[in-house]
């Protein structure tokens, strides 16, 4: 069938809202009009080609719409439902089979390798070239092609779409980095390096499992006034002050137990372990570079623990309807985030996102 996408033809090319051929669903998969689609930061860094997803391609990977089509061997939904959409995984190495998606042993190839994983693409051009397809899905489109492993049913009828789309990669990986894999005792110390979509997220996070002392590390004033409002406790404004590390210690009286740094900076990875206390644990969730550390003096001397998290350690069917929850009882208002742009306004949206216009842009395709 044909449909609308954005295609991404070269790096760090603008979008291109083209027509182009989506083929119909083959087994274990379905057909989503896509209603809605988060842009995330990994976006960015695919059209950059920091992560080499194959070019051409259709990027998008936080999309959320109505099923259309059921293919065989799909049980778990049918036409009209409404659902999320999110990693995919393989379903068969041993890490899926020990319900660890998010560890899947083919989790690059089928979601950075522009592949669905079967090994093929769902996209073409109208003259029968082919697109790479982005986490399974390429979410920047009318309609999108998934495995029902990757879809979540959304059981609230009034829960607009429009929300669940950035569920699907930003919040479930802030938010799973704090209530998944660190688990905080309540009463215990935490912070964040980055204010934006997976940092809020986590301040939020925290809140909900009863972290004493939160503190949101980040240059935006506005980013970080609104952090206060989702849960922050303190914040450190790293342009006001000299060393936010010191600044941080100074709150807690010697560190935090646990830190979580989102910005893919190297130098904020470090900052952000050098923040933790005795046997502190820092999370990194950010597709981050080259980093140099002194083993005995920053890391293994204080016993620290120093952890990559891929999508907050999300089992997507189980953690996306407990967040819906949180959300539909006040409890994380994540909305707050959120502004929405029009499908044809892609460009638009993303220099918003860049210039700190907004936080979340979230695109509306109908």
């Amino acid at each position: 069938m044909r449909i609308k996408a954005a295609v991404t033809h070269g790096k760090g090319e603008p979008y291109q809202i083209e027509e182009v051929e989506l083929m119909e669903p083959k087994f274990g998969e379905i057909l989503v009009r896509i209603v809605a689609s988060g842009i995330c930061h990994t976006d960015e860094v695919v059209k950059q080609q920091f992560i080499p997803v194959p070019l051409p391609a259709v990027l998008g990977h936080e999309g959320a719409g109505i099923v259309e089509k059921v293919g065989l061997g799909v049980e778990e939904f049918e036409v009209g439902d409404h659902v999320g959409i999110t990693f995919s995984s393989c379903g068969t190495c041993s890490c899926c089979k020990k319900a660890r998606p998010f560890v899947c042993k083919n989790f690059n190839k089928i979601n950075f390798g522009g592949i669905q994983p079967d090994g093929t693409s769902r996209l073409k051009t109208l003259d029968g070239k082919t697109l790479s397809t982005m986490f399974g899905q390429s979410s920047f489109a009318t309609h999108a092609v998934v495995n029902a492993r990757s879809a979540v049913k959304v059981e609230y009828e009034d829960m607009d779409l429009g929300l669940v789309a950035p569920m699907g990669c930003g919040i479930q990986t802030g938010a799973g980095a704090v209530l998944n894999r660190l688990r905080p005792e309540f009463g215990s110390t935490i912070a964040v390096f980055g204010c934006g979509t997976v940092g809020m997220s986590a301040i939020m996070a925290a809140k909900i499992a009863g972290c004493d002392k939160i503190i949101a590390v980040g240059g935006n004033a506005k980013s970080l006034e609104l952090a206060m409002e989702l849960g922050a406790t303190h914040t450190v404004n790293r342009k006001e002050v000299d060393d936010v590390v010191v600044a941080v210690k100074e709150i807690t009286d010697g560190g935090v137990n646990y830190s979580i740094d989102t910005t893919g900076v190297g130098e904020c990875v470090r900052k952000s372990l050098a923040m933790c206390d005795f046997d502190g644990t820092c999370v990194v969730v950010g597709a981050t570079g080259d980093l140099t550390i002194n083993v005995q003096e920053e890391l293994m001397g204080d016993g620290k623990s120093l952890i990559g998290v891929i999508e907050g350690d999300s089992i997507p069917k189980d953690f996306l309807p407990k967040l819906i929850d949180y959300h539909m009882k006040g409890m994380f208002p994540f909305d707050k985030l959120i502004k929405f742009y029009d499908f044809e306004n892609i460009n638009e949206a993303i220099e918003a996102s860049h210039s700190g216009e907004c936080i979340k842009a979230v695109l509306r395709m109908e």
